[in-house]
Order: structure tokens, then sequence, then C-alpha cells
């Protein structure tokens, strides 16, 4: 609790008439004085808080501070002595071991990390736990603990500080903060005893000078009384001594005020920066003056206080030199005012003397000279009498100097960690768990531009999804065969059988259509298996591979590709030449596409393609037809009037977005007949078939 004279004390000050000078204390600024680093770096030194005592634990290093059995000074650290801790294990009650290396306890040692003094705290033996030290540079540690330091008062209205410091160790936040305010109480006291040691400074030496004044005029009494037998003095004598002595004694008050204007100017025109001392004011009445001076101290304080913290080009720095240099100008210009005002009433009064002088001449000249002897010694009295009363006033202020503030509590730690709270840190981790994967897929599904889920296609498309093929990291080519009970040959199985509900006539050739929007989709993947699936039902079935510009199906089963349909188009060849038997799989036949021909595109829109696939139908139930892509060329679209259905394959994560608007297009112009979509690659999180249909019911392999 600080004492501010502007909301007032509860605490009365005896000697307060006694004080020349006492600076005001303003809250605001004592808060920066405790937040200072010139305080810290003294509570800093004073309990070697540059060096931190840990033991290990399951949960790391922790801190011991008082429990440390040894105090490490630092008398000159390298640079290797602040990047790590550094262990210290004590190999008897002379000696430490660091970095394998032995050295003596409490004696100063030259080691790797630089000049230290390992002083033990109690007795120390092989027994005794390792201890790692951590030290820090002092200005580090200042700023740390600057850094952990709360001052904030308890109300607007209120000169009650109250201070905080965070720190793992309580015993520690303890000391730094009882520390803290032992330091500001004595650097206060300190700024109140300098200004006291300056007045009584100036007392001593003009009472050393009277005193050697009045013993001299004492003597000339003496000698001129003996030497002239004079005893007594005439009352008109009397009267003129009594006026002289008044009047000279308000000349030596004038005197003594010069002076102290005299020290006041010196100070004044003092620009060295620096504050200094407040000089005497001794005898001193104007208030104007006191004020301003007053004023200039605390600006000064304020100034000093400021610069510890904070650069010379700071602002607020800039401001105050101002208002310093302005009080300065205003003390000069009241001390010449004043000067003029005591040279005036010190001629008035050296007039009266002179007046004094001459009526005392009429006087016989052995009383007129045993007057001014005596004038001269009652002068000299009074103000011998006066400097010693105020060199004790001076020296009881001296002795009881005491802080303007008062610790209302110690410093306590509190019982329970004020961070991390459990609380707090439970309801952060759970909202980043949350938030951080909800950002992380609405960021991944807004730069996306590939089909990664069904809901992505039954968004952008109005075409009816056939079925799913599920993803595997290894596949075979030909999944669906005798005695195949994966996933995968079941889901082909599926979409055989909606393809078989969509059919009516359940006799007729059926030609199917597959297709995709770029290459890599796997149409030919789903194509091949399905027809596989068609030929299992004991239905003649053939696969056409009319992708004529990247064929692929032949390399699947090692067929030869020299004669194929490319030779028949150009009626090189007739149907039964190019026929050929798919390997392994009874009732399934696949036409080659042959050698590949410079007019694709011409190729399939001729004549012949009809003619093949009627020939095709008199011989086959189920006729499929391996097309390229739509969107690369226009192959699958020239034959898509043939076809009786048509299969468009999407790829998750291959099949771009855009390329279903395009699809959803051509639906609605129906360009394809009684097209549907089948979605390949399905993760099985995003396969509505696996996780509903299978997954619970039958094992697959």
């Amino acid at each position: 609790m600080l004492q501010d004279e502007k909301r007032g004390s509860e605490q009365s000050n005896p000697l307060k008439e006694l004080e020349t000078y006492s600076p005001k204390k303003v809250v605001e600024n004592e808060l920066e004085v405790l937040k200072s680093s010139s305080l810290m770096g003294r509570v800093v030194d004073n309990l070697n808080l540059t060096s931190k005592y840990l033991r290990q634990t399951s949960f790391g290093k922790r801190e011991i501070y008082a429990n440390s059995p040894v105090i490490v000074t630092v008398v000159q650290g390298t640079d290797a002595l602040y990047q790590k801790p550094v262990q210290l294990s004590f190999v008897d009650n002379k000696t430490v071991r660091i970095d394998e290396k032995n050295y003596p306890l409490n004696q100063l040692a030259s080691t790797p990390y630089g000049e230290l003094r390992i002083i033990t705290r109690r007795p120390v033996s092989d027994t005794t736990e390792s201890i790692f030290l951590q030290a820090m540079p002092r200005a580090a540690a200042i700023g740390t603990y600057l850094g952990k330091l709360k001052a904030e008062p308890t109300s607007k209205t209120s000169t009650v500080i109250n201070l905080t410091l965070d720190d793992a160790v309580p015993e520690k936040g303890e000391a730094v903060l009882a520390g803290l305010i032992q330091e500001y109480n004595q650097a206060a006291v300190l700024d109140k005893n300098k200004v006291a040691a300056s007045t009584l400074k100036f007392v001593e030496e003009r009472l050393r000078m009277v005193s050697g004044e009045l013993s001299s005029v004492e003597r000339d009494v003496e000698s001129y009384k003996s030497s002239q037998g004079i005893t007594d003095l005439s009352s008109q004598a009397t009267a003129l001594v009594e006026t002289a002595r008044q009047n000279d004694a308000q000349l030596n008050q004038i005197n003594i005020q010069l002076a102290s204007l005299d020290g006041l100017q010196k100070f004044v025109n003092n620009s060295s920066g620096k504050r200094s001392s407040t000089p005497a004011t001794l005898g001193l009445t104007e208030p104007t003056l006191l004020s301003q001076i007053n004023k200039l101290s605390e600006l000064e304080l304020e100034r000093e206080t400021k610069a510890s913290t904070t650069s010379e080009e700071n602002p607020l720095l800039v401001t105050l030199d101002k208002q310093i240099r302005n009080t300065k100008a205003n003390i000069s210009q009241n001390i010449e005012t004043m000067k003029n005002q005591l040279e005036n009433s010190q001629r008035e009064y050296s007039g009266k003397s002179q007046q004094t002088e001459t009526s005392i001449r009429a006087i016989p000249q052995q009383e007129r000279a045993l007057v001014n002897i005596t004038r001269q010694q009652g002068i000299k009295n009074d103000l011998y009498t006066y400097l010693l009363k105020k060199r004790e006033e001076l020296a009881v202020l001296f002795a009881a100097t005491q802080a303007d503030s008062r610790i209302v509590d110690l410093p306590t730690a509190g019982s329970a960690p004020v961070k991390p709270v459990g609380a707090v840190m439970y309801a952060l981790f759970g909202l980043v768990g949350l938030l951080v994967p909800t950002a992380l897929i609405a960021g991944k599904s807004a730069v996306n531009t590939k089909v990664t889920r069904r809901l992505d296609v039954e968004d952008m498309t109005h075409v009816p999804i056939l079925g799913e093929v599920m993803n595997k990291r290894k596949r075979d080519v030909m999944v669906v065969g005798q005695n195949m009970q994966s996933v995968i040959a079941e889901q082909i199985r599926t979409i055989r059988t909606n393809l078989q509900i969509g059919n009516v006539d359940l006799t007729a050739s059926q030609v199917i259509l597959f297709t995709s929007s770029i290459s890599g989709e796997g149409k030919s993947f789903v194509s091949l298996n399905l027809g596989a699936s068609m030929a299992m039902l004991k239905q003649p079935t053939v696969i056409l591979e009319m992708d004529l510009r990247m064929p692929r199906l032949h390399q699947v089963f090692g067929i030869d590709n020299s004669i194929g349909l490319s030779n028949y188009l150009n009626g090189e060849a007739t149907l039964d030449e190019i026929l050929q038997p798919v390997p392994g799989h009874p009732n399934y036949f696949i036409i080659p596409s042959g050698p590949l021909p410079p007019n694709p595109s011409e190729l399939l829109s001729g004549l012949e393609v009809r003619t093949l696939m009627s020939e095709l139908r008199a011989r086959f139930r189920y006729i499929m037809v391996d097309a390229p892509p739509i969107g690369i060329v226009t192959d699958a679209q020239l034959l898509a009037p043939m076809a009786d259905s048509t299969l468009f394959v999407v790829r998750h994560g291959i099949t771009p977005k855009h390329c279903l608007k395009i699809l959803d297009n051509m639906h609605k112009e129906q360009r394809f007949q009684n097209l549907s979509i089948i979605l390949n690659a399905v993760e099985r999180g995003n396969s509505y078939h696996y996780s509903h249909q299978y997954k619970n019911s039958y094992s697959y392999r």
C-alpha cells in the first residue's frame, strides 16, 4: 500500500514539518518502478536466479530450487553453459563430476562451461542424487522474471498494488516477490536520504563557518571590555543596539536566502541530463518556487525510472526532457525574481544599518565600539543557535526515514496450480480435436477436383448408379471366375443382376457399351470381369476391344493381336478369323483390336460395324463393347446408337468432377441408351455396397 498524497494516506507523519523536501508518490509511476530492470536485477543477483537446479523425474526434469544440495556461482561462463543443462554428479563430499571429469567443491573450478564456484549447502556423498544446472545470462533471467511479474492496483481509486508472479516453484516465487518488495523499499529510503543528506551537509558547512566567526567576536568583546573597563551600556545605546541587531539579523537572513538561491541556480544550470541530489532550500519560503523544485525532482525521478526500461529515443523520454527544461526555465525565472527582491531588501536594510551606525556614532567612542562588538556577538549567536536547531531536526529526519509503503500481505503461493487449468485444457484439446479434422476435411473438399465419394456423383448428375466396385491395393485383372468369392467378385455379380433386372426381354441379345471420361478409370477391368460374370450364366458372351487407339484387353490373356477388329472393318478378315476364346472361361470370347489403324474414327463410322453387330447378335447373348473414353475422342458416341445399354465408369480419386457435368448433359440429350454409372475403386468407408450388404453377413477372400 503506497502513501499517495493525491488519494490520501491512512498514516500520519509526525516529522512532516521537518521535511525540507518530500516527493509525491503516484501509483502509476510506482508500478513502472516495480517492473523496472534495475530492481529485478538486484533481486536476481541476491537470489542467484541466473542458475536453476533440476532433478530427473519420470515426467522429465523438474526444478528443486531450495532443495538443491549446492549453489553454483558462474564467475565467467561460456556459450556451452547456456545451451543445455549441465549434469552434476557427486563423487564424495569434496568432489563433483562434470562430463566424466572431477572438480573440487567449494573452490573455483575451470570447466568446459567456464569458471564455476560450486558451494555445498549441506553434506554430499556418492549417494546424493545427481542434479542438473541450467544457467541463464543475467539479462535473460531479468527479462524472464519481469515477463512473469504482474503489478496491478486493486481498483482505480485504491493505492494498494497487487503483485503476482507465476512460477513452477512456489517457494521461489515467494522469495522473488519478497526480495522485490524489499529492494523497492530500500530504493525509496535511499532516495529520501539523498535529499536529507544534501541539506544536512549544507547546514554543517554553515555551522563551521559561523562557529568560527562567533568565537572571534566573543574574544573581541572580552578583550575590549577588559581594556576599557566597560560593564554596562546606556538605555539609548541599548535601544540602538537592539535596532541594529534586528536589522542585521534580517540582513543575514537575506544573505542565507541569496546563498540558497545561488545553490539552486547551479542545480538548475546543470545540463548533464543525469538526476542529481536535490539542493538545500534552507530559508526559502516562496511556495511557488518550492512547488517547482518538487515538480522538477518528480520529473527527473520519473525520467530515471523510464530510462532504465526504454531507449533514449522513446517519445515519453523526449516529452519528459521537454518538461524538465521548461520547469528549470520557470525555476530560473523565479530565482531571478526573488534575487531582485532580496537584493532590493538587502540595499534597504543596508541603508537602515548605515543610519543606525550614524546615530551610534553620537555615543561616546568607547560605548560605540562596545555596541558594535556586542551587536556582532548577538547576530552570530542567533545564527549559530538557528543552525544547530536545524541540524538536529535533519538528523532526526535522516534517522527516521522510512519507505512510503507497507506490506499488507506477505507473498504466499496458492494451494492449487494456476496453469494449466485442467478444464480449459480438456476443452481446448476437445475443440482442437473437433475443429482440426473438420477444417482438414473441409479444406480437402474445397481444393479437391476429383470424385472422392458417392455423394459427389449424386450431387452433380442425375444419371443412375448401377453399382460400385470397391478399391483394393493388390487385385488381379480377372476377379470373376470359378470358386472366386471375393467382395469385388460379388459386386460384379450385383452389377450383372441389376443390369438383367432392367432388361425386359431376357432372350434377346444385349449390346453393352463401356466408356469413361478419361483413360485409367478402369472401364476395361469392369467390362472384362462383367463379361466373365455373364459367361458364368452359361450364356455365350463376347467382348470387343474397340479402343483401337490404346488396346489393352488382349494383353491380359496373352492373345495374339496380329489380326483383329481393324482387319475385319477393313474387309481383310472374317468374323471367325478374329474371334478367339478367352482361356479358362467357358462361353467367353474376345475380339482383339488388331493392328492399330491410322483412321479409327472412320472405321467405326462405317457400315462394317453394323454388320459386325448383326452377326454377333445372332451368335451371342451378351456383347461387351470396350470403347474409348468420351472425354478424349468421339469413338464411343459413334458406337452409342448400336448399344442397348451404356455403362459409364467413374473412378474415385481419378475422374474429374467437371466430367460429371458433361455426362449429365449427354444424359439429358439422350446420346446414350440406358445410360448408367458404375463407381470403381470405392474405399471401404465410402462403399454403400460393402457397408450395408456384406459387412455382417458373409466372409469373402
